[in-house]
C-alpha cells in the first residue's frame, strides 16, 4: 500500500512541474523570464503541428514529465525537483531469519582460581594382592672376629659382621644365604686355620655339601679359600658348616681383625635370556 502512495506521489509532482514550466515562456535575453504567450499563438502552433505530422493524434505516446515537442526550443527556467526523505517510507518489519552457522572456536581462556577443597571421601575397599616383588641383583660379604672351636660333629658358623647385604637376602642369625632371585651366583669362603689344629668347613647347599675347605694341622697357621659357581632356585641357602674329623676343628679370628669371610653374589637372572 505505501509504494503505490509513493508512485502515485511522484507522479502528481511530474505533472505540477510541467504545467508550471508550459506557463513561463522566456523573453528577450536567455535566462529572463517573460510572459505567458497569447492564446491565439498557441493555438496556431498546434495546427501547424497536425498539419504535418502524418501520424494520426489519437495514437501519439507522449510521457507525462517530458515537454510537449511542438513548442519551440526556448530557453527556461529548470526549477529542482522536490527532494522526498526516503526514510520516511521504511516499510514493515520483516520476518526474523534463520539462525546461521557456530563461528570458529576460540582462544582457551586462562584457567580459574582452584575452588574450595571438598569432603574426605570413603575408604576404598581392599584390593587383591600384588605379584611378589622380584629384584635383579643379589649380593652379601659378611665376616667373623671371634675364634671358634667346634666339639660337635656339625655346627654352623656364624657370622657377626656384615659388610654387604643387599635386600637382607642373607640372615645374619640363622648365618644363611636364601635365594630370592634364581640365577647363577658366585661364592667365595676364606678362612684362618690354627696352630695343631684342624680345619674342616663344607660349602652347604640346602642340605647338602657341595665344596670342602680342608687345611690339616700344622705348627704354623695359614690361610685358606674356597670359591665356586651354584646355580641357585628360588628359596634355596647357601651357608658354612664346620665338620669335626679325627681331631679338634678350629677357625682362627681375633676381635681386632677379620680373619673368617664369606661372600657372594648375583652373576646372571634366570629370567634373562
Amino acid at each position: 500500500m505505501k509504494g503505490r502512495l509513493t508512485t502515485s506521489a511522484l507522479w502528481l509532482i511530474c505533472l505540477f512541474s510541467w504545467a508550471h514550466c508550459s506557463e513561463s515562456e522566456p523573453e528577450g535575453r536567455t535566462g529572463t523570464p517573460t510572459r505567458a504567450p497569447h492564446q491565439h499563438h498557441t493555438a496556431r502552433v498546434e495546427n501547424a503541428y497536425e498539419k504535418y505530422n502524418k501520424r494520426p493524434r489519437n495514437s501519439e505516446c507522449v510521457r507525462c514529465c517530458d515537454p510537449p515537442e511542438h513548442f519551440p526550443a526556448h530557453p527556461m527556467y529548470h526549477q529542482p525537483l522536490p527532494q522526498i526523505n526516503i526514510t520516511i517510507l521504511k516499510g514493515e518489519k520483516g520476518d526474523r531469519g534463520e539462525r546461521g552457522s557456530y563461528g570458529k572456536l576460540g582462544k582457551a581462556g586462562s584457567p580459574g582460581i582452584m575452588g574450595q577443597m571438598g569432603p574426605k571421601g570413603q575408604k576404598g575397599s581392599v584390593g587383591s594382592p600384588g605379584e611378589r616383588y622380584k629384584t635383579t641383583y643379589a649380593a652379601f660379604s659378611v665376616g667373623r672376629r671371634k675364634p671358634l672351636h667346634s666339639n660337635d660333629y656339625y655346627q654352623t658358623l656364624i657370622f657377626d659382621t656384615e659388610f654387604v647385604n643387599l635386600y637382607g637376602h642373607f640372615n645374619m642369625f640363622m648365618g644363611k644365604f636364601f635365594c630370592y632371585v634364581p640365577g647363577v651366583y658366585f661364592f667365595s669362603l676364606n678362612v684362618h686355620t690354627w696352630n695343631q689344629k684342624e680345619t674342616y668347613l663344607h660349602i652347604m647347599r640346602n642340605g647338602a655339601e657341595v665344596a670342602i675347605l680342608y687345611a690339616q694341622a700344622s705348627d704354623r697357621s695359614i690361610m685358606q679359600s674356597q670359591s665356586l659357581m651354584l646355580d641357585l632356585q628360588d628359596q634355596d641357602e647357601v651357608w658354612i658348616r664346620l665338620f669335626k674329623g679325627e681331631r679338634d676343628n678350629a677357625v682362627f679370628s681375633d676381635e681386632y681383625d677379620t680373619y673368617v669371610t664369606f661372600s657372594g653374589y648375583l652373576i646372571k637372572p634366570s629370567s634373562e635370556p
